[in-house]
């Protein structure tokens, strides 16, 4: 930093009162005993925004943003800069939102802030890093989704099935194809486009201090002006009935996603009644769940089974939700954790048969007080650090909200009643026209005995109980109606090719 900077600072700090307030594109989360700072920088663009046929340019461009050289600086000497100051700073890509974020001990910050927002406003897009980072991204969807994470693989094609023909429906990292088709040139069109001075929020969490509002405000002001246009809410097409993806892979056990849009956001009124009915019945890693006790716990069939109402990516490297994927369309979902090829058809049936039964029947009054009492106390963990809680105020933001978000979330939580709840689950859920996402072995046999829909006995290797066995040939038999016209099957190798 220059010296008139660290001068400009140190009379910020002997009188605060000559920073200005901060504008409506700054989001502030003062903590004053934190001794780092958090960066989050949000700019409004996303997967949403890519162009047809170069799916993937936002992730590329974020990529080379933070993964690149600067026109000052080569990523070698970058990374050499942040390594004794033990810091980084990266991109994350979501449908709607680019959050380009870092965190950093205060004592470190001049250097720090000066490699941060160098990444911002002068990227080289140099050829080097372009070829590298496609390349990295052609073969994490060629080599690494296809074939290291059938769950992850799953959902995918899951997300791309419930919103195809949006401009949600593909991955945010794009196709094989589209990724090939991408230029650098397209690249730094799009940066000079999306990445404006008037298309962003500046997010600071910690101990920070006022001056540096001001700076970073100055700064980034240094951007091209423009405003973007946003593209409309995507808009999800109806169908009717059961309709499955199957991914034909050489594997040993199937992974299973299913769901269907809804129009619930968070905030909105009937949002709290959903998030207290989803944490009974598939909070995420909560092993007290419903859908967990009833396909793990009873019958051992997998690791876990889970459900959510708002976007999830990357499950299986998360213990608690997501920040900074808000969307202003999101969906409901069930993800069941790979089983034996054999017991496929039962656990989703299991799954289905469970929607319908909290659908039509509504959670008890114990099961609600239980799950009441849970939220509020489980919730703080949604944000133990000043980055979390700073990205939950970032999506507050998105959503037109107001107050601490973990604070609003337990409050709401607590003045809800069980009526309210189970109105909700039948105003937004149903079990009857579901898009469906599984990765298997065998799937032209596993089409055949879904259209036929052939019983699906259970065995086990231990015994279990009567009313365990009683159920099973419930679910065994339970109707799920496909067609041969809703279910097709995909070669893994075609997968986003």
């Amino acid at each position: 930093m220059t010296r008139l900077r660290s001068i400009i600072i140190l009379a910020g700090m002997l009188m605060s009162a000559c920073s200005p307030p901060p504008s409506e594109n700054v989001v502030l989360l003062p903590v004053a005993d934190d001794p780092t700072i958090s960066f989050r920088v949000w700019f409004k663009v996303g997967s949403q925004c890519d162009p047809a046929g170069k799916e993937g340019l936002a992730a590329l461009t974020a990529a080379m943003m933070t993964e690149g050289a600067t026109e000052a600086r080569s990523y070698e000497t970058i990374l050499a800069e942040l390594y004794p100051i033990a810091a980084s700073y990266g991109a994350s890509v979501d449908k709607e939102m680019t959050i380009i974020s870092g965190r950093i001990h205060r004592d470190n910050l001049d250097p720090y802030y000066e490699l941060f927002t160098d990444a911002i406003l002068h990227p080289a897009f140099a050829e080097e890093d372009f070829e590298r980072i496609r390349t990295d991204m052609i073969n994490s969807i060629r080599k690494s989704l296809r074939y290291a994470n059938d769950e992850e693989l799953g959902k995918a094609v899951l997300y791309d099935f419930i919103y195809e023909g949006t401009p949600y429906g593909h991955l945010d990292m794009g196709t094989v194809s589209s990724l090939e088709n991408i230029t650098l040139d397209d690249v730094r069109s799009f940066y000079r486009a999306w990445f404006t001075g008037q298309n962003l929020i500046v997010g600071l969490g910690g101990g920070y201090h006022d001056t540096l509002v001001f700076n970073i405000q100055e700064d980034l002001a240094a951007l091209p002006a423009s405003e973007p246009t946003q593209p409309p809410p995507p808009e999800p097409a109806s169908f009717e009935g059961l309709h499955m993806r199957i991914v034909e892979k050489d594997c040993n056990a199937t992974a299973i996603s299913f769901g269907f849009p809804i129009d619930v956001l968070r905030g909105d009124e009937d949002f709290w009644a959903l998030a207290l009915f989803n944490s009974w019945f598939g909070e995420h890693r909560n092993s007290s769940s419903h859908l967990y006790q009833v396909i793990r716990e009873a019958r051992g069939m997998n690791y876990g089974d889970y459900s959510y109402i708002e976007i999830f990516p990357n499950g299986g490297r998360r213990q608690m939700p997501p920040t900074n994927h808000a969307r202003r369309q999101q969906l409901f979902e069930v993800w069941i954790r790979p089983v034996q090829h054999a017991h496929r058809h039962f656990a989703l049936r299991a799954a289905i048969r469970e929607l319908q039964q909290v659908i039509e029947n509504g959670m008890t009054e114990e099961q609600f007080e239980l799950t009441q009492r849970f939220l509020g106390k489980y919730a703080l963990h949604y944000a133990t650090t000043t980055s979390r809680r700073l990205g939950y105020a970032i999506d507050s933001k998105f959503y037109g909200m107001h107050g601490e978000y973990v604070e609003l979330f337990r409050r709401e939580i607590a003045n809800l009643t069980l009526e309210e709840v189970n109105a909700a689950i039948r105003r937004h859920l149903q079990f009857s026209n579901i898009r469906i996402a599984a990765v298997t072995s065998g799937a032209e046999e596993f089409k055949r005995d879904l259209i036929a829909d052939v019983p699906s006995p259970i065995t086990y290797e231990t015994p279990k109980p009567e009313e365990v066995l009683e159920e099973d040939r419930a679910i065994m038999a339970y109707p799920l109606n496909f067609t041969e016209d809703r279910i097709t099957i995909i070669p893994v190798e075609d997968v986003f090719d």
